[in-house]
């Protein structure tokens, strides 16, 4: 196996890692079973530093098994879906936008994000159900968005992983 297909997997299992601590750490129950947190500024990273595919990956694996781990298990497979494509348009966007491509990719991942849980939750719950839980999830997105902003010029300061980043 190559060096640089080694450092994929290993960025991804850390990102899926973190997403899921991030997630688990921070856990604020909103009213009808969801919960605030910061993982979606991970997934969002995940799919800037990884990629759109290594980017879904992560993002929706360590999205899911917060919900396992966390007692949320009903929303594990909706979860792995929804957190997979947001960290992959987020990826692609990224790398194909200009200007303002983190704004832009931010934009996309959160409202994916939010109308994918309030599709979910709409054929489960119904109609007041999911939308009560948009505010919430409006500002999880919020929150997600600025702490993900803060740790992305950190992290490409490193220069592992600005130069994996930078080879996809």
């Amino acid at each position: 196996m190559n060096s640089n297909k080694t450092k994929k997997i290993v960025f991804s299992a850390l990102m899926a890692s973190l997403t899921a601590a991030a997630t688990m750490i921070i856990h604020i129950p909103s009213p009808f079973s969801g919960y605030i947190h910061l993982g979606d500024g991970l997934i969002l990273l995940s799919g800037i530093l990884l990629g759109p595919i290594a980017g879904a990956a992560a993002g929706g694996v360590g999205s899911m098994m917060a919900d396992l781990l966390s007692g949320y298990a009903f929303y594990a497979p909706a979860t792995l879906i929804i957190k997979g494509l947001a960290a992959c348009s987020a990826g692609y966007l990224y790398k194909r936008l200009r200007p303002l491509p983190f704004l832009a990719a931010g934009a996309v991942c959160s409202t994916i994000v939010t109308g994918g849980y309030f599709a979910f939750e709409l054929a489960a719950y119904g109609w007041a159900a999911a939308a009560s839980n948009v505010p919430f999830n409006l500002v999880q997105n919020l929150f997600s968005l600025i702490s993900a902003g803060f740790l992305l010029p950190v992290l490409l300061r490193i220069r592992e992983i600005r130069e994996f980043s930078n080879s996809l």
